[in-house]
């Protein structure tokens, strides 16, 4: 069943029907039309009462960007549906940045159109996922946050994958003597060259807070990291001319101190940690 992007009259037959006496009912699968020729297909869990609200999180399953479906998202979907909400689970493509965001994002404007339908007048909408999703839950808040809309009441976010300079010692306890890591082969399938590990919505852990968006009529500008604006760049490393150019370089230079740092740990080789300050909420 495909449902166009700005449809309200979702079927009442297409959300899962709650058994009585069950604690949870069944999950029903749909396909959903984000974008004219996209269509995402999606998972529902949970199913309102007349009259009655409830939260309404669009979720995002694990996977390490490599692997990993709408079966492999059942567990966290299923406790945030006994949890009382509403979830629409996302089946996004497994593709490099920045088209599983992009996805992503259609699929929670999508939710919001249709937020009185699914969840109950005035329903709050949330974010979720778990390891990859939930890099790609934090990326697709900061896109709402960056364009204005739609507003979200809060994200879940359950061991994302924030950062691909993950060499700490507790990893390398994790993985004993293996050489090989999901988790580093997940982000060199992820981001397509080092340009991308300095756009925020690939890397949200080094998102900063942005100044206002400007409005650019090139949709595709704000996943190229020279749209400062929109690409959560803010002070100094968002201004133009010789100041602004000096202040991007220091950025990249702490960039790759990061890189050196964590291709350093991987190899077992001792490095100084550096206390990164507060992290600022998104919200």
């Amino acid at each position: 069943m495909a449902l166009p992007p700005d449809s309200l009259s979702l079927p009442s037959d297409s959300l899962p029907q709650a058994a009585p006496g069950a604690a949870a009912s069944q999950p029903c699968d749909s396909t959903i039309e984000v974008a004219p020729g996209q269509d995402v297909a999606v998972r529902l869990y949970g199913r309102k009462k007349p009259g009655q609200r409830l939260p309404l999180v669009v979720h995002f399953h694990g996977g390490a960007f490599t692997s990993g479906g709408l079966d492999n998202g059942c567990t966290v979907a299923a406790l945030l549906e006994g949890a009382g909400a509403l979830v629409v689970s996302v089946a996004y493509p497994l593709t490099p940045f920045p088209q599983p965001v992009d996805t992503g994002y259609g699929v929670l404007k999508w939710a919001y159109r249709n937020r009185a339908r699914l969840a109950g007048q005035g329903a709050l909408l949330y974010l979720a996922g778990e390891e990859a999703g939930g890099n790609l839950a934090a990326a697709v808040s900061l896109m709402a946050r960056d364009q204005s809309h739609p507003p979200l009441a809060g994200q879940i976010l359950l061991s994302p994958m924030l950062d691909p300079c993950a060499g700490t010692a507790s990893l390398r306890e994790a993985t004993g003597d293996a050489t090989g890591c999901k988790w580093a082969e997940g982000w060199r399938n992820f981001l397509r060259s080092p340009r991308d590990a300095e756009h925020p919505y690939a890397v949200p852990a080094a998102a900063q807070r942005p100044c206002r968006p400007a409005a650019h009529p090139d949709p595709g500008r704000r996943h190229r990291p020279d749209a400062r604006r929109g690409a959560g760049l803010c002070g100094p490393a968002a201004r133009s001319g010789p100041a602004g150019h000096a202040a991007r370089l220091q950025q990249k230079r702490h960039l790759a101190r990061r890189a050196a740092a964590a291709a350093a740990r991987a190899g077992g080789m001792p490095v100084r940690r550096r206390s990164p300050g507060p992290v600022r909420s998104v919200f």
